[in-house]
């Protein structure tokens, strides 16, 4: 009796433990949706739990900011970039998965190096030259300034998708008459999909919450959401029930994307984890 009642303790205690997690996590987000229902003068009283909830903040970010042009032009750019960086990044991870050259681990290392390269180190001279070129304030530029990180996230990512795909399928499909190329998008992107739908996520999800290039990049035709948020500081205070109103909506196209692709992602952050 003892044996199961101890594991019955201990199984509750764990699912307190998860609840607790769980709760400290989302509980920032909850809170910003409760203010961006409040009207202004609530806001600063955070004691106020029941309230009568006001749409009045939604209302002014999309007709006085005019926030729908700054989603589509984050639409825009994190798609493009997404598609830009998978291609080139998984082509990149596939070389290094399967050829042995030299260099390749100075190579592996470059591109780790420039993952972890901060936005302030670049952003002068990619002003500098955006604005020789005459690009500042376009999409194009931050499609693709916005490769500088995320095709070498996809190469870290995808290469050890890759690795964990068995060489001995990719030499069955040559003995058929595959060549390399037919072996790549007959056989293994096929395989690799869950891998690839993952990185895809993150890939989106690091080019919509960029505000540094976007900052300094671009002023108002190819703003994205995040730099919206400096309109709500002003000489009087910070607007938080109209911010907190964007930041609600601004992650609602993430949240919808990765519910639609749920297992697929839920497949490639665990493809390779059990070995035969």
């Amino acid at each position: 009796m003892k044996k199961p009642l101890r594991k019955r303790m201990n199984r509750i205690f764990l699912y307190l433990a998860l609840f607790a997690v769980c709760f400290v996590s989302i509980f920032p987000y909850l809170w910003m949706v409760l203010v961006s229902v409040k009207e202004r003068v609530l806001v600063y009283q955070p004691g106020v739990w029941f309230f009568q909830p006001t749409f009045e903040n939604y209302k002014t970010i999309f007709q006085r900011y005019d926030l729908g042009s700054y989603m589509i032009n984050s639409a825009i750019i994190a798609g493009c970039n997404c598609v830009i960086s998978l291609f080139f990044g998984s082509l990149t991870a596939f070389a290094l998965a399967r050829y042995r050259f030299k260099g390749r681990k100075q190579f592996s290392f470059f591109m780790l190096f420039i993952r972890i390269l901060p936005a302030v180190a670049s952003i002068i001279p990619l002003f500098i030259i955006a604005a020789a070129l005459q690009m500042l304030d376009t999409h194009a530029v931050l499609i693709i300034t916005y490769l500088l990180f995320n095709i070498p996230f996809t190469v870290l990512m995808m290469q050890g998708f890759f690795e964990d795909i068995s060489r001995d399928i990719e030499e069955a499909a040559m003995i058929d008459g595959c060549n390399s190329f037919q072996v790549l998008y007959k056989i293994v992107v096929p395989l690799a999909m869950p891998g690839i739908v993952a990185t895809a996520i993150f890939c989106i999800i690091n080019a919509w919450n960029e505000f540094v290039y976007a900052m300094q990049l671009t002023t108002f035709n190819a703003s994205t959401v995040p730099t919206i948020v400096q309109m709500f500081k002003t000489v009087t205070g910070i607007v938080w029930g109209e911010m907190s109103a964007v930041g609600t909506v601004s992650t609602l196209p993430v949240l919808v994307f990765a519910m639609l692709v749920q297992k697929q992602m839920v497949r490639g952050l665990s493809f390779g984890a059990v070995k035969d």
